[in-house]
């Protein structure tokens, strides 16, 4: 397939002049090249309807796209979608690429089983909704969802299109699967009976994203190596036993009942585990993850016993964790005054952390006293990813409260840290605010060995601001240093 790309520039020069030729009476040299052949030209238009419109050249190529393992459409009436399947002569369907707009539930459900029946390869489905997104479960109708028996990656954003599960059949080839953007239709705990091992044998990669309707979700894998989980704002009950599972990430979920919320993990095999959630820690069983190397957590600088409990939490999880090699933590701060401990005195030492990725949400805050102190627990680290996030698109820095104690105790401004492991700095989001100055200031200061440092500007930054630091931060750093700064890419 390599050589077919390489060679397609050429001959689409190739075709231009043939077709040329034939006007004047020349021979058309490229329609009598095999089929195989011109069908990997097709391919290389990317599109079925160009490729389909290829049959104008000359009657040799009237059905030749109906030969394509492939097909792609790109912002296309979905009424086309199921006439080009239904023309089709290739028995087997490696790709079907669609992103159609307001598709209804009717016209998918017509059009998936015929997919279905010859599709060996992947389905990428994207439907961009035009009409109200609860008009389609208002008239009681939703997307029937067939069986993939021979689907290897199936990725389905429906644009909160209802989705009815299959109540039976086998996904026997099924490995990579995403689900985007779903109202499901009916029991959601026929979700993790599809997705575990009896119907779904050989899936590795879950990702289920903002799906809604979706309260109780217990899946039994044996073949599951990476699962993400986010946006499940419904969801009150999590059960995984996954005994291959490597990776997983759980985000915004519980987020209507976290009080009621209950979770329970067994992955004896997990590396990596991120939990971003607000819920009752009590609520949570994990069983013993001995070789996890990667842990993803979240603190909150608030008042109220509801921060507290899930901030001890989260220590809980690095004393237990102690042995981990990547670090991944966010640290909030509210819009109003803060006044609320985080626990930071109970963090222990990380001394095994080489990569530590630190991300801060401040609303105008000063952050430098709890990052530093996450800082100075991981003195071994090789690798700082630093990201100024924003939830807001305010240019200038909003004051912080008076009265606020968030930079307390004030030495760290001026205590000495000595991270002599420390070799590539990334900082992203930045806008050249005060307290992003000075604790970039003192983190190169920290940093006595140092060899690369990328800045990402946040794209909101302004020009003179922008113009200022790019003078101004090299100075903060020993002329050795290798510095890349460059804008963010919206």
């Amino acid at each position: 397939m390599d050589f077919f790309r390489s060679i397609g520039p050429l001959l689409r020069r190739r075709s231009t002049m043939d077709l040329s030729d034939g006007d004047s009476g020349g021979e058309d040299r490229l329609s009598a090249l095999p089929d195989d052949l011109l069908i990997c030209i097709l391919i290389l238009v990317n599109d079925a309807a160009a490729a389909a419109r290829t049959s104008i050249l000359a009657s040799r190529w009237r059905r030749l796209w109906a030969l394509l393992p492939e097909l792609r459409f790109a912002s296309i009436d979905h009424h086309r979608i199921g006439a080009a399947l239904a023309a089709r002569e290739a028995p087997d369907l490696s790709l079907l690429f669609a992103h159609t707009k307001d598709a209804s539930p009717e016209s998918l459900s017509a059009w998936l089983p015929v997919a279905a029946r010859s599709l060996i390869g992947a389905i990428y489905l994207e439907v961009v909704r035009l009409e109200d997104e609860t008009e389609a479960e208002e008239r009681g109708t939703a997307v029937d969802l067939p069986c993939f028996e021979k689907a290897t990656s199936i990725v389905l954003k429906l644009g909160f299109l209802p989705l009815a599960l299959p109540p039976s059949g086998v996904f026997a080839r099924l490995g990579d699967l995403q689900l985007v953007d779903i109202q499901l239709h009916g029991q959601s705990s026929g979700l993790g009976d599809l997705l575990s091992s009896q119907r779904c044998p050989s899936l590795w990669c879950l990702q289920v994203r903002n799906v809604r309707g979706l309260d109780s979700f217990n899946i039994h894998s044996v073949s599951l190596r990476r699962m993400e989980l986010s946006g499940l704002r419904h969801l009150q009950q999590l059960t995984v036993m996954a005994p291959a599972l490597k990776t997983l990430k759980v985000r915004n979920c519980f987020t209507l009942n976290p009080d009621l919320s209950v979770a329970k993990i067994s992955a004896p095999q997990l590396m990596t585990f991120k939990w971003r959630n607000v819920h009752d820690p009590s609520s949570i069983q994990l069983n013993e993850m001995m070789l996890l190397r990667t842990l993803g957590i979240e603190l909150f600088i608030l008042e109220g016993e509801e921060a507290f409990e899930h901030n001890h939490y989260c220590m809980t999880l690095l004393r237990r964790f102690e042995r981990i090699r990547t670090l991944d933590l966010m640290i909030y701060y509210p819009p109003d005054i803060c006044a609320g401990p985080y626990l930071m005195e109970h963090m222990p030492s990380l001394p095994y952390v080489t990569f530590l990725a630190l991300g801060v949400v401040a609303y105008g805050h000063s952050f430098g006293a709890s990052s530093f102190d996450v800082i100075s627990r991981c003195t071994g680290v090789k690798q700082l990813d630093l990201d100024f996030l924003q939830e807001n698109e305010l240019v200038e820095e909003t004051p912080c409260p008076s009265g606020c104690i968030c930079d307390e105790p004030p030495n760290w401004r001026t205590e000495e840290l000595a991270l002599n492991c420390l070799e590539d700095i990334e900082i992203r989001g930045m806008r050249g605010t005060e307290h992003e100055v000075a604790l970039v200031q003192r983190l190169f200061h920290w940093a006595t060995v140092v060899k690369k440092v990328k800045i990402i500007f946040d794209e909101l930054i302004t020009e003179g601001k922008a113009k200022e630091l790019r003078q101004l931060l090299p100075s903060f750093c020993r002329a050795e240093v290798c510095m890349d700064i460059s804008m963010s890419v919206p």
